[in-house]
């Protein structure tokens, strides 16, 4: 009798969007509290915008730092080793930033956050990459990601209900809830298939010593950066932006952060659709990447005047970025099972990790004490040579859908 194959809705899917929803959560609060957070602990005007470039900068190591940690753990001991360990420490951080005063306090513990917040989602999508079958893995993964991304709106939701300490605490209190969850979900069998294979597993080196792998692994990263510069800049300084473009109204940066990621979700689910649709990753990758460069000209050239068409402008550029689950999923698709765990994780987070160099050179282009001409030309300029990278990243890689997982690097 023919075994049925998987459906889109079983539990590792449910378990992984839920850790990812909880994930992001965590991983956008600070973007969305950084301006009363900061403002309590005594930083006003300026001085709130650089303690935040200074708190996130932090965050963004530590996911570069955990993205290494836990994608060789995923290859080395399996998946759920990382999905354990990885909630724990970011559950215990996030308790933990609770309880802070000061701005070191605050980017010491967004760091060791950053660490534990790097697993959850390549091991989540690698999970569920090479449990369902090829023709549904797309759809499999796009609908973790979407289901996930809706954290960012629940993290702003809360910030107006409670005072920022406890979004935090409550954060906290997710991860553990998710660590019951987790219980029951199963091991890959790809990967248990190769446990006692004599083959190198999780070995960054691997990356290094072959031409084609090395160029699969850094078109693999530049590809995903237009989402955290939609992300890390257009919409975490949205406030800053909307001042200066003349934006009648008071932005607030949890306000841009939970209709961008509400576009998000939405993208992250129709993407794997327009794959299945057109048999290819990347055809919608670049429908998708030319209605982003679409937003950000109507963000510097059309902005809407008012704060609700502001909103509405976040809200397309986070639709029009909503390829997130497509790019960690075409990661996780290049590589073989022996190296799967550790592509699908250090690549999102090798991206996120990113985002201090793009911020570096959006701070480097407006100078200090930038104008407001200055400051909108600095994130233009910005946008454009973050977008010339992924087109061409795009253009060099290679196609995955369809592919067959069940094989080593060697």
């Amino acid at each position: 009798m023919e075994q049925k194959s998987p459906s889109v809705f079983n539990i590792t899917v449910i378990v992984a969007a839920l850790g990812y929803f909880v994930d992001i959560y965590d991983l956008l609060l600070f973007q969305i509290v950084r301006v009363k957070s900061l403002e309590s602990l005594g930083f006003f005007g300026e001085a709130n915008q650089l303690a935040g470039e200074y708190i996130i900068n932090w965050q963004m190591l530590g996911l570069l730092i955990g993205g290494i940690i836990w994608g060789v753990m995923g290859d080395k001991r399996g998946r759920l080793s990382v999905l354990f360990g990885s909630i724990v420490l970011y559950s215990l951080a996030n308790i933990a930033t609770g309880f802070i005063q000061t701005k070191e306090q605050y980017g010491l513990l967004r760091l060791i956050a950053g660490i534990g917040l790097a697993g959850e989602l390549g091991a989540g999508i690698t999970l569920v990459a090479e449990l369902l079958p090829k023709e549904k893995r797309g759809i499999g993964t796009s609908l973790v990601a979407g289901i996930g991304l809706l954290g960012a709106v629940l993290a702003n939701l809360v910030s107006k209900t409670v005072d920022w300490r406890y979004c935090y605490f409550i954060g906290g209190g997710l991860g553990f809830i998710l660590l019951v969850l987790r219980i029951s979900v199963f091991e890959s069998t790809m990967f248990s298939k190769i446990k006692e294979l004599d083959v190198k597993k999780g070995s960054l080196i691997m990356f290094f010593n072959n031409g084609d792998r090395l160029r699969r692994y850094v078109c693999s990263i530049l590809i995903g950066l237009p989402t955290w510069f939609v992300i890390g800049v257009l919409v975490a300084f949205s406030k800053e932006f909307a001042e200066k473009i003349g934006v009648n109204g008071t932005i607030s940066p949890g306000d841009a952060t939970m209709y961008a990621y509400a576009g998000i979700s939405v993208g992250d689910v129709l993407i794997g659709f327009v794959s299945k649709w057109l048999k290819s990753r990347k055809k919608a990758l670049f429908i998708f990447y030319g209605m982003t460069i679409i937003g950000i000209l109507i963000y510097f050239f059309a902005t809407p005047g008012t704060a609700t068409g502001f909103y509405m402008l976040c809200a397309y550029l986070g639709f029009s970025a909503g390829f997130w689950a497509i790019f960690v999923t075409m990661a996780a698709e290049q590589f073989g099972t022996n190296l799967r765990a550790t592509a699908a994780t250090t690549v999102p987070n090798m991206v996120r990790g990113a985002l201090p160099l793009i911020i570096g050179l959006f701070k480097y282009l407006r100078g200090e004490n930038a104008e407001a001409a200055q400051f909108i030309q600095a994130g233009l300029i910005t946008g454009g040579i973050v977008m010339a990278i992924s087109i061409v990243a795009a253009i060099f890689t290679k196609e995955t859908y369809g592919k067959d997982l069940n094989y080593v690097e060697r």
